[in-house]
């Protein structure tokens, strides 16, 4: 079979994975196309490779795209998210240094209690420095709504510094930073390195944070919309092959290949399985739905999870959040993955936007076919947001 040849970014973590098992077991090739996966630096590099036509599509912070529509992003590119990657898969670790100053005030947090947590680094009461991989993304809109909720003042006490995910462990090592976010296998290897433990996993603070997007120019969509579907879908079946536990293995394997992660299998399945190892003492913990990729719709991409990024990006830069809101719900492309998958048979909600925080537990959803079972979606501190009244 003939195919086409087609260039996609993607940074080496393991949320990557949907991109890398379309190529490597041929569901690209299966939709006629020969994918070129090419590794990014950081990644404003893989940004600026896709605005400026170096690349056709990529692996992408959710919340790039999104500034991007509120002018925030740099060259004025239009970029649209034509379905989720990856839901969660972020940890946040701390220095040993600021490991002991929370121990000497009594506090110990459960490694899933984001409120706990959250108040024990509030009672510090000092500036801390938090690396995170990009300025926009979901590690920064995270770590602001956590901390601010906890009774930190952001304002004077968050300083938020910029650290590619590969050099992360690095930067806490050598006392850059006390505390960061950042995606896997980067939190781990901090871990196994001796640099920090691991606090929370992002999961605690929102249980289905839409982490990376399949992104794309906007113009490029409308004029390649058979390259487009064909993109879709073999990322699509490549998720709901991940989605199987018995393939974690597997993939733990070909992740850890030397062009992608280069990192220990161990590592990869850790992230994958959600059974991490917190400290240097071996402590592990397990994160229910630590990365999912395919269950609960979890490649939808629901305008609500746009439209509270937009919420809470216009929050921070002081934009007005109902106009924020409906421009970035417009990026992501729910018509798009409608049109391109559901003649392949993938759950498509009867609607596109929905109660964000609504979800405490598996609940039933109308699909334009039926059913689909929904996971928990809630906030730590049962917060709901409603894409009508991004205001509130």
């Amino acid at each position: 079979m003939r195919t086409l040849p087609l260039s996609v970014g993607f940074m080496p973590l393991v949320d990557a994975a949907p991109l890398i098992i379309a190529r490597e077991l041929g569901f690209a090739e299966e939709e006629g196309l020969a994918l070129n996966l090419q590794s990014a630096p950081s990644w404003s590099t893989l940004r600026d490779r896709l605005i400026l036509g170096q690349i056709e599509a990529a692996h992408m912070l959710s919340p790039v795209p999104v500034a991007m529509a509120l002018g925030l992003g740099g060259l004025p590119t239009q970029l649209d998210a034509l379905s989720v990657l990856s839901i969660n898969g972020n940890v946040i670790g701390i220095s040993n240094a600021l490991a002991d100053e929370i121990a000497s005030l009594g506090a110990t947090p459960d490694f899933l209690d984001a409120q706990a947590a959250g108040k024990a680094l509030a009672a510090l009461n000092k500036p801390l420095r938090i690396g995170v991989p990009f300025p926009f993304s979901m590690h920064a809109e995270l770590l602001h709504y956590w901390l601010s909720a906890s009774g930190l003042n952001v304002a004077k006490s968050l300083d938020l510094r910029t650290i590619p995910p590969l050099l992360m462990a690095d930067a806490i090592t050598a006392g850059e930073v006390d505390a960061f976010c950042v995606g896997e296998p980067w939190g781990s290897i901090t871990v196994k390195q001796g640099g920090g433990s691991l606090l929370l996993p992002g999961a605690a603070i929102w249980q289905f944070a839409p982490e990376k997007v399949l992104a794309v120019r906007r113009d490029w969509a409308a004029s390649e919309d058979d390259l487009t579907g064909r993109l879709m879908r073999a990322v699509w079946k490549a998720g709901r092959w991940l989605g199987r536990v018995d393939k974690r293995a597997t993939a733990s394997e070909i992740l850890s290949w030397p062009e992608y992660l280069g990192v220990s299998t161990e590592i990869t399945e850790r992230a994958l399985t959600g059974n991490l190892l917190i400290n240097a003492r071996g402590k592990s913990r397990t994160v229910p739905r630590m990365m999912e990729f395919f269950d609960g719709a979890a490649t939808f991409p629901w305008k609500s999870q746009g439209a509270w990024i937009g919420a809470r990006m216009a929050a921070r830069f002081g934009l007005d959040r109902a106009q924020s809101a409906a421009k970035a719900a417009a990026v992501f492309r729910s018509d798009l993955y409608r049109r391109h998958l559901g003649p392949l048979g993938a759950d498509l909600p009867a609607a596109s936007e929905k109660l964000e925080g609504a979800l405490s537990s598996p609940t039933s959803a109308a699909t334009d076919s039926g059913t689909l079972i929904l996971g928990p979606d809630r906030f730590f501190d049962d917060q709901v947001f409603d894409p009508r009244r991004p205001e509130c």
